[in-house]
């Protein structure tokens, strides 16, 4: 879903200006240690399967349900890779909604699913590698997508 009732009822309050938001995104990989990323329709720049925390709903459970709106996985989160935030993490919709996310960044493993945009957000769905990853719409860190264990260090920026 593009944007929840939630968010919707601040917009119409707030309009176009900044609004602090809670999120998730995740490193989804292949078997073949791939990073599942997309674009979404209208934008030149990729993205990790991403979006916002609804009230009352915890980290875990909005990252397995945007992960599925936006690429048709079932995911379950491993470990957290990283927390995110502050102005390096403002973004600007094609509409003029401006953002500044702090996001919780979490490695996940597939559960099922093909990928698949179930939502209509992605117009396009692919796996790359570490060293093809192309320029991201949130510049995360280089070094979450260098991680391959479960005993690499979170990163917290």
């Amino acid at each position: 879903m593009p944007i929840s009732e939630y968010y919707r009822g601040l917009r119409e309050k707030a309009g176009s200006e900044l609004l602090m938001v809670p999120s998730v995104a995740a490193v989804v990989r292949n078997e073949e240690g791939g990073i599942l990323l997309l674009r979404k329709g209208g934008e030149q720049l990729w993205g990790l399967p991403a979006g916002a925390i609804e009230p009352g709903e915890k980290p875990s459970r909005a990252l397995r349900r945007e992960v599925f709106e936006e690429t048709g996985l079932m995911v379950n989160p491993k470990r957290i890779i990283g927390v995110f935030g502050g102005e390096k993490y403002a973004y600007e919709y094609s509409n003029g909604d401006r953002v500044q996310y702090t996001v919780i960044v979490f490695a996940c493993a597939i559960v099922k699913g093909t990928p698949r945009s179930v939502d209509g957000e992605a117009e396009e769905l692919r796996f790359f590698t570490k060293e093809e990853l192309p320029e991201l719409a949130i510049p995360y860190p280089r070094e979450i997508f260098m991680q391959d264990s479960d005993t690499d260090q979170a990163i917290f920026e």
